[in-house]
């Protein structure tokens, strides 16, 4: 009786264990199933093709639709900012290194003196984020796309997804240019003027270099943004180019902000990338504007 006990008990556990197991197997297809069709939707479907003030009103006329993008958009910031937590700890671990190599155009840390107590947390914070930052990038972009795909093209999504590495190169491209080309024009200028003696700060000296590395790379991106608003009708190839000398006068208002010194010299070392990337705004905004006009005449003659 015990024999027969037991043997029922092991049937039922052995039909309990398939069970789990083909279950399992149902809900892993079913994801991949799902998970393919949401990719193919993703790059297949098109939205509705809209004037950008028609889907204000739309937004003001239906409030949910608006606030369901406003949570839509918290979730991708909420991911995009435990990334930057996650990437900024692990660049922690290799402050000593990173701080190095930025105080490398002064001659090394022994030239950094500081003055007040909390002046190396400080300097370590501003390095770790920047970094951390530049590593979470690619992730952050990524969740950018996310959020703004469903109003693009089955082109535009495409493209988008394919220029995120871009954004990442264009950015390491503005960050090499100020620590590879301006801090070792520039820097020696600011620490022989009038040949007073300068005692170099941690503090000074970090946020003058970071903030520099940082703003040239966002700046390095304006090609990239140029083409995602020309791609959404919010900017055109021929109003950049009609507006060309406000564009100059800007670009040196944000050089002189941008170098390190007063002199004309260095001013024009970041003048003329500025007006590279202007003509090569142009350039992508004209390819946008080029598509969508060929996507539009095919339309109509279909």
């Amino acid at each position: 009786m015990e024999f027969g006990e037991e043997k029922t008990t092991l049937k039922k556990a052995i039909q309990s264990i398939i069970k789990l197991v083909v279950s399992f197997f149902h809900s892993l297809v079913e994801g991949v199933s799902s998970l393919t069709k949401n990719v193919n939707d993703f790059f297949t479907e098109e939205p509705e093709d809209a004037p950008v003030s028609d889907s204000i009103q739309k937004a003001i006329e239906e409030p949910e639709g608006f606030l369901e993008h406003l949570s839509a958009l918290r979730r991708h910031l909420l991911r995009s900012f435990i990334a930057l937590i996650l990437f900024s700890v692990a660049a922690f671990i290799f402050l000593p290194e990173l701080l190095d190599w930025i105080a490398q155009p002064i001659g090394g840390v022994g030239e950094l003196e500081a003055v007040e107590v909390t002046e190396p947390i400080g300097v370590g914070m501003r390095i770790v984020f920047l970094a951390g930052f530049t590593a979470a990038l690619p992730y952050i972009t990524y969740e950018i796309f996310l959020f703004v795909a469903p109003a693009l093209s089955r082109r535009a999504r495409l493209t988008g997804f394919l220029a995120i590495p871009l954004v990442v190169l264009f950015f390491f491209a503005g960050m090499a240019f100020a620590y590879y080309v301006l801090l070792p024009t520039g820097l020696p200028v600011l620490l022989s003027f009038l040949n007073v003696p300068t005692q170099i700060r941690p503090s000074s000296y970090i946020r003058f270099v970071t903030s520099m590395m940082f703003w040239l790379g966002i700046v390095f991106e304006f090609p990239l943004l140029s083409y995602v608003l020309a791609v959404m009708r919010i900017l055109s190839a021929q109003a950049l180019a009609k507006n060309w000398r406000v564009a100059v006068v800007g670009m040196a208002i944000l050089a002189a902000v941008i170098t390190p010194t007063i002199d004309p010299v260095n001013m024009m070392l970041v003048m003329v990338p500025l007006l590279v990337l202007y003509g090569l705004s142009i350039l992508l905004a004209y390819l946008a504007g080029g598509n969508r006009k060929k996507k539009k005449s095919s339309d109509v003659s279909g």
